[in-house]
């Protein structure tokens, strides 16, 4: 029998586009004018893919590009990478008048790895609220409406605490330590129905 071997770049490139081939992905032109729900279904524009350590955020002016530091240089996050795809809610912003940061609500989704720039439409199924500088700031978690692309089948809270509660601990470890040691401190979770309070307190369409 004859063996091919192919150098390591080549099986790179290979398992790339056979990832690529996977699905077809939604990547809207203009993300922050998508709305921010489709029926019981809430809509995310993912930054930053699972497994990456990258921070990459969208604004209108430069799409989406790494974040930079302010002495210059990339910023990227001196831990583990994100433990799920994590970007926004659009149409929504946290008023800072009304307590929030001024920017869009953060989500993160447990999924595949998904680009950069993906629309994805979720599910909300707990909100993590967290001590970041002095201010409240709250993390919505939340799987894919698409169950393929789903790592576990939890959809509400309880069954996240109940049958993924490690994972759960994962998130909640994660996030506490993600800035570096003792910048962000827990206020407490709570569950999808909150978490969807939050979306309709923000939302702006």
């Amino acid at each position: 029998m004859r063996i091919l071997y192919f150098p390591f770049p080549v099986i790179v490139l290979l398992l790339i586009a056979c990832n690529n081939d996977k699905a077809n992905y939604d990547v809207p032109r203009e993300p922050y004018a998508v709305a921010s729900m489709e029926g019981d279904a809430l809509n995310v524009i993912v930054e930053i893919p699972a497994g990456t350590n990258h921070k990459v955020e969208y604004r209108t002016e430069t799409g989406f590009s790494n974040d930079t530091l302010l002495g210059g240089g990339t910023r990227v996050i001196n831990f583990l990478p994100y433990p799920g795809n994590y970007g926004f809610v659009p149409n929504t912003l946290m008023d800072r008048e009304r307590g929030g940061d001024g920017d869009p609500l953060d989500v993160l989704v447990i999924s595949e790895s998904v680009p950069t720039g993906t629309r994805l439409a979720v599910t909300p199924i707990a909100a993590l609220l967290l001590r970041d500088r002095g201010e409240i700031d709250t993390k919505i978690i939340a799987v894919p409406r698409d169950s393929t692309l789903r790592v576990f089948q939890a959809g509400n809270f309880l069954e996240l605490a109940l049958e993924q509660d490690a994972a759960r601990s994962i998130i909640e470890t994660w996030f506490l330590n993600y800035k570096g040691p003792k910048q962000t401190e827990l206020i407490r979770w709570e569950d999808e129905t909150y978490a969807w309070r939050e979306v309709r307190k923000w939302r702006r369409d």
